[in-house]
């Protein structure tokens, strides 16, 4: 399916495109950046999971494919002409005579030059025309070199002494190392075009979950149509195994999600009214009705997807290096390659222009860029898709590179380490057999009113399946609770300050059980008939499930952890049951920013996670940002890294995943400094006066190829 049919894309305007390596390059239409010679991508990857039209937009690749299978098509027999007389059986070069291979390679080599590899001098004079040298610059040379030198070889051989004569009757030519090198960064073009259309499908699938119409249901009529056509506000009515279509609220109807493709977690979650559901996920069991809040790019899904293919065109820090070294490496490399040929011509055996000539190209052909300015966008590439499935969102290549450094994780108590809604955690009432009596009466009240606990009580009694009776003259006293006529008798909820104003008789042994339950932070709801007093619900806000194990885990990365809340007592009940003891409540949004600037004072790198609109600030002060997917829009577009699922289980994936990149992206700049801090040596002729050992430029080329796959390859290595 292609980018443009996708029914949650939708333009803005024209697509823009941007270059991998360096993103402050960006045009409104396809081509090449000036800078590196790399092919533009569009911001949007094109992609699809199914494999439709997974080409679309993907035009490098294929064009990369048949300028590979040409080259080395005709690549081929210039290689065995040239090193068939190492082989037996192969010397045609003997059997044609001297000349007539010459001619023949020529003619081929040339093909390949003037045809599939016609983009690398057309890069490498671009590179020259915008004062930014590059890889092409150096290969363009390398073969330039060999290939001028070969032809005034087959033009004018008579001007070349007879000490340079090889076996096959000539001066020694060298077009099957420009043929078969410029083969080789074909095959290097291939392979990166390919790994970046694999990492870019991977976030790109995403897009291919949404579901692609849906049941409208209009004046209780219901019609199925296509997904560009649902509005905010619509209703839509979802049956098992379906595909939630968008973002919205379940009015009607309860349901079990699942919504591992958001989540990563396979355990469905279990939905009721008034519960938000995300556009994409799957209709496990039971049928519901849903009011639409957010199409098309405003949807998570769309969100989700765009956050993570900005991420991959940002630049981390530890790029800067590479881009300092890059920035000087063509220019050394040219004068290394300079320094060889005088040498070699000056103080070389016989022949000693062909000595130079040889080792000169060598070293410019080795010599090459491109693995260094790989090292860091391609581990930051598979990184971010690999964080998308992992459900850690990147906005950024800074978050991701600083993650490996947080000595110091503060988090938020609300929707951080607790669910962020309260809930019924126990009844007390005179006997277990009422309690549901207890709660469907305070839920039919609570239904009425809208204080934020009412919500609590209400779900609480909606999750037993509990029936309400009817409520009659119902009224709300401030500051002291609710009441009305159920079945002809005057039902109260409310506080116990309340209910002893009204001289009511509280047994002594529940008024100890509230006290404990006060001990924990939690909230209660009294519930009375007449002038009985029929029990208590505690409500609190649980603690996930998850967050015990993912502290410990934490602690295990070495990370120091500090809860920051605006709550008081019920920070510290819950810091202590998930084992954090340093919490400090009653923080306002400044007290929290302060915290955070101390801490950095001193040396600490600091990481924030926070879900609401109070954490803004903070998220945005930190080193690192951590917003909990479940939280605000504004906390999300402060930090750095975003939670799908919004659990501390996550913060422990995003500080995994930072370490296992930027461990990788140091394996990559190793292997690039060690290639050229070992090969241009060699390519020199270094070794010569001790072992007579030459590099030949065609192995040359293959090891300068093998730079950049090894680069990649490791790379790879993160989607495992």
């Amino acid at each position: 399916m292609a980018l443009e049919k996708n029914p949650l894309w939708k333009p803005a305007g024209k697509i823009n495109y941007v270059c991998p390596m360096h993103p402050e390059v960006r045009q409104d239409e396809p081509g090449e950046c000036p800078k590196c010679g790399m092919a533009l991508e569009a911001e949007i990857v094109p992609g699809a999971p199914d494999g439709e039209g997974a080409d679309d937009g993907n035009s490098e690749l294929r064009t990369m494919q048949q300028k590979l299978l040409w080259s080395a098509a005709l690549s081929l027999p210039v290689l065995i002409l040239a090193m068939g007389g190492m082989v037996p059986g192969l010397d045609l070069e003997h059997r044609l005579g001297w000349r007539t291979s010459a001619w023949i390679q020529a003619v081929l080599s040339t093909l390949v030059l003037a045809g599939p590899a016609r983009f690398i001098a057309a890069r490498a004079w671009n590179s020259i025309r915008y004062r930014s040298l590059n890889m092409f610059s150096l290969i363009a040379t390398g073969i330039l070199a060999a290939w001028v030198y070969s032809m005034a070889v087959v033009a004018w051989p008579a001007w070349f002494p007879h000490t340079m004569t090889d076996h096959g009757g000539g001066p020694p030519l060298y077009f099957e190392s420009a043929a078969v090198i410029a083969t080789l960064v074909i095959l290097g073009q291939w392979l990166e075009a390919r790994a970046r259309r694999e990492t870019g499908l991977a976030v790109a699938s995403l897009l291919g979950l949404a579901a692609k119409s849906a049941r409208r249901v209009v004046d209780g009529v219901e019609e199925e149509v296509a997904l560009e056509q649902v509005k905010p506000g619509d209703f839509l009515r979802v049956k098992p195994g379906e595909k939630v279509p968008a973002d919205g609220i379940l009015t009607e109807g309860r349901s079990t999600l699942d919504e591992s493709m958001l989540t990563g977690e396979s355990m469905p979650a279990a939905r009721g009214p008034g519960d938000a559901v995300t556009g994409a996920t799957l209709n496990v069991a039971g049928a519901f009705v849903m009011r639409v809040e957010r199409v098309g790019q405003d949807t998570v899904l769309s969100r989700m997807v765009r956050m993570v293919a900005d991420a991959q065109r940002s630049r981390a820090p530890v790029q800067r290096l590479a881009d300092r070294v890059s920035a000087w490496f063509v220019p050394v490399v040219v004068g290394i390659a300079i320094l060889t040929f005088v040498v070699w011509q000056v103080w070389g055996p016989e022949p000693r222009l062909a000595y130079a000539i040889a080792n000169a190209v060598a070293v410019l052909i080795i010599a090459c860029p491109c693995a260094l300015g790989l090292a860091t966008p391609m581990s930051i590439m598979v990184g971010v898709g690999k964080g998308a499935r992992l459900g850690v969102l990147v906005r950024d290549a800074a978050a991701l590179e600083q993650a490996e450094k947080i000595t110091h994780l503060i988090v938020d108590k609300t929707g951080t380490l607790t669910e962020g809604r309260p809930s019924v955690t126990t009844i007390q009432g005179p006997a277990e057999a009422d309690e549901n009596a207890l709660l469907a009466r305070a839920a039919a009240l609570e239904t009425w009113s809208e204080h934020p606990l009412a919500g609590a009580v209400v779900r609480g009694a909606a999750e037993r399946g509990l029936a309400l009776p009817e409520v009659s003259e119902f009224a709300a006293i401030a500051g002291k609770g609710v009441h009305g006529i159920m079945g002809g008798k005057l039902v109260r909820a409310g506080s116990l300050a309340w209910f002893m104003e009204e001289k009511m008789t509280v047994p002594e042994a529940w008024v100890k059980a509230a006290a404990e339950e006060g001990k924990l932070a939690r909230s209660l709801v009294w519930v009375a008939e007449e002038n009985e007093v029929l029990g208590f619900i505690s409500l609190s806000d649980p603690v996930k499930t998850t967050t015990p194990g993912a502290v410990s885990a934490l602690r295990g990365l070495g990370l120091k952890l500090i809860v920051l809340s605006g709550d008081n007592e019920a920070a510290q009940v819950v810091g202590r049951s998930v084992g954090i003891g340093d919490v400090r409540s009653g923080m306002s949004p400044e007290g929290k920013l302060q915290v955070i600037r101390e801490l950095q004072a001193q040396g600490h790198v600091v990481a924030m996670a926070g879900d609401g609109i109070n954490d803004a600030p903070a998220l945005a002060a930190a080193d690192v940002g951590i917003a909990m997917g479940t939280g605000t829009d504004v906390a999300i577009h402060s930090a750095g890294l975003t939670l799908v699922k919004g659990d501390l289980n996550g913060i422990v994936r995003a500080v995994e995943l930072s370490r296992a990149v930027m461990r990788n992206i140091r394996q990559n700049l190793f292997f690039a400094f060690a290639h050229n801090a070992i090969g241009v040596p060699l390519a020199a002729g270094v070794l010569y006066p001790f072992t007579g050992w030459l590099l030949n430029p065609m192995f040359a080329g293959a090891a300068m190829a093998l730079s950049s796959v090894s680069v990649i390859l490791n790379a790879l290595r993160l989607r495992r």
